[in-house]
């Protein structure tokens, strides 16, 4: 049995890793971490385990095998960096750190300790998208032409446990990125993974277009941004994500091949469906994605319960979550300078 620390009691961990981990018969919730005690305490009593006093005592804990770092996107790093140290496996949310630097930092702590060290990129564990990936690969449809991948809901402040805008999502001190961070690095690490090519190029537009703290100034971070994506082979896609979807939420990706089309839930009710160039099609229902509203397990607990077990490698590991990462500081950097950005 191996005993899980949680750092934030944030929605995260209420709406996904508490119940994962509580699912999982080779986990024990052992204790938790809050800055807001209440939020712990809500967590324990729910569940199991004790409430920290400080990340430190938590961090320390030799009882401890596993921590999981579900903070404001600043303190990803150094908290991850600290439990690998300490000797922990770590589970880190995404965006893995506030920049490349304390990335590279967090994949050589993962080495030098010998420690696994996995990213919360979990939108490459849907089934739909699993299947996608083989679709692909097997070049049914030929060669990937361009895409377009979206990712849109009514906003941060709506998910956050705060349910208001004094959320950390809005402050860039804590946060770091604004949309980007908390959607596009998702859409980024799927697209990457799904073409199979390194990206290496990008130009963007990031903006703040609709939303406001309390006083009625708008954030101080991004809300909406835009992004023209290139592959080392060529391949040119779009991605779009967005706080401001009022209409309703939006998680589709399209790949347009040789032979035809891909389409991940573009459609509510069918997941994947192909659209050939011949004019016929095939719909495959599997599976379904989170949303806002309705959370369905994730397999990111699992899956790196099942790593530590067998000693195999982490599927979404330190140098995966960096690749996401490096996909939309670049694109940020992109829309700060009006360059096109090539790395």
């Amino acid at each position: 049995m191996l005993n899980v620390g949680i750092i934030g009691c944030g929605s995260i961990t209420v709406h996904r890793h508490a119940p994962e981990v509580f699912q999982n018969e080779n986990l024990t919730l052992y204790g938790v971490y809050d800055p807001i005690t209440a939020h712990a305490k809500a967590i324990v009593e729910k569940y199991s385990g004790k409430i920290y006093e400080t990340v430190d005592e938590l961090i320390n804990d030799d009882n401890l095998d596993i921590i999981i770092v579900a903070t404001p996107n600043k303190y990803h790093g150094p908290y991850s960096i600290a439990a690998l140290n300490a000797g922990k496996h770590v589970l880190c949310e995404k965006p893995m750190a506030a920049n490349l630097e304390e990335a590279k930092e967090m994949i050589e702590a993962a080495k030098k300790n010998d420690r696994k060290l996995m990213i919360g990129q979990n939108q490459r564990l849907i089934p739909a998208h699993i299947k996608a990936k083989q679709i692909l690969d097997s070049k049914e449809l030929g060669k990937i032409l361009t895409f377009q991948t979206v990712f849109g809901h009514r906003g941060a402040e709506r998910w956050s446990i705060a349910k208001s805008p004094s959320t950390w999502f809005f402050n860039k001190e804590e946060a770091i990125f604004g949309a980007m961070g908390d959607l596009g690095v998702h859409k980024a690490d799927l697209v990457r993974w799904l073409v199979g090519e390194e990206f290496v190029k990008v130009s963007s537009f990031v903006s703040v277009r609709d939303k406001k703290y309390k006083s009625g100034d708008y954030i101080n971070i991004d809300d909406n941004a835009v992004c023209i994506l290139q592959s080392e082979s060529g391949i040119v896609g779009t991605l779009a994500v967005s706080w401001t979807y009022y209409g309703g939420e939006s998680n589709a990706t399209i790949f347009n091949c040789e032979k035809g089309a891909l389409w991940l839930f573009r459609d509510p009710e069918a997941p994947i469906k192909i659209k050939y160039a011949d004019g016929s099609e095939t719909t495959i229902k599997i599976g379904t994605i989170s949303t806002n509203d309705k959370q369905v397990t994730s397999g990111v607990v699992d899956l790196l319960v099942d790593s530590i077990l067998n000693d195999t490698k982490v599927l979404i590991d330190g140098y995966e979550g960096y690749k996401a990462l490096e996909i939309i500081a670049n694109c940020v950097k992109s829309a700060e300078t009006g360059e096109t950005i090539k790395f």
